[in-house]
């Protein structure tokens, strides 16, 4: 591994295909992801560690209260890397859906972020200390395991139920009535509709207070400049 500093005009930590130490085969692996309900809203991150044989070992999620997206990311790669020092494990291969945490510490982006500094500084210390560690960039769809466990975690601190909960068992079937005792159903509530404040920046329309949707929701957006104070 080059223990060279990232160099932030192009070529730093990692190149496009950086040389192995060991063979890949005797790394152990970790995806990982960190998401914000907002951004900045309600954060947490997810780690799902796999040992050289592809076995799952460890599945790690905290809650880690009201940041952004990017924090979380950093959050998680930490954990990951806080796995791997005390558990001896001295090569670690890191796959992550977070294009941004990837090209910077891979020394391809700078960090300007004053939060995000310090995350970076840490995880690259604790990255180096390790005689073999890669960071590569995944989509959404091959992290998902991470996914789910940085949403189970923000979903216990808003006190939701699981999301796999187990179906409901079945009452007996009731036995049929004369047709003048049955009634219709009553009907569908329609949905409640809420007003939320947002600021619109940079082509990006930032909530500026927590929704508490579920992912996956489709809402209507109605847009109404307010005064100015």
């Amino acid at each position: 591994m080059d223990k060279r500093k990232p160099d932030f005009r192009g070529v730093g930590l990692f190149k496009d295909s950086p040389p192995e130490t060991k063979p890949a085969g005797a790394a152990w692996r970790a995806n990982v992801d960190g998401g914000s309900r907002g951004n900045p809203g309600p954060a947490s991150y997810g780690v799902v560690i796999r040992d050289p044989r592809g076995e799952i070992v460890a599945r790690l999620k905290k809650y880690i209260g009201r940041t952004t997206n990017n924090v979380a990311e950093y959050y998680g790669l930490i954990a990951a890397l806080d796995y791997a020092q005390e558990h001896h494990v001295r090569q670690l291969r890191v796959q992550a859906d977070s294009e941004l945490m990837v090209k910077q510490m891979r020394g391809v982006y700078k960090v300007k972020s004053g939060d995000l500094r310090p995350l970076y500084e840490r995880a690259h210390k604790m990255s180096q200390a390790l005689e073999s560690f890669r960071i590569d960039h995944v989509y959404r769809e091959q992290n998902a395991e991470a996914d789910a466990l940085a949403n189970e975690a923000m979903d216990e601190a808003d006190g939701r139920p699981p999301r796999t909960a187990a179906p409901a068992a079945k009452s007996p079937a009731a036995k049929p009535g004369p047709p003048s005792s049955a009634r219709p159903a009553p009907p569908a509530a329609k949905p409640e509709a809420h007003r939320f404040r947002a600021r619109y920046r940079s082509g990006v329309l930032y909530l500026l207070e927590d929704v508490n949707l579920p992912d996956g929701d489709e809402v209507e957006v109605l847009i109404r400049p307010l005064p100015k104070p």
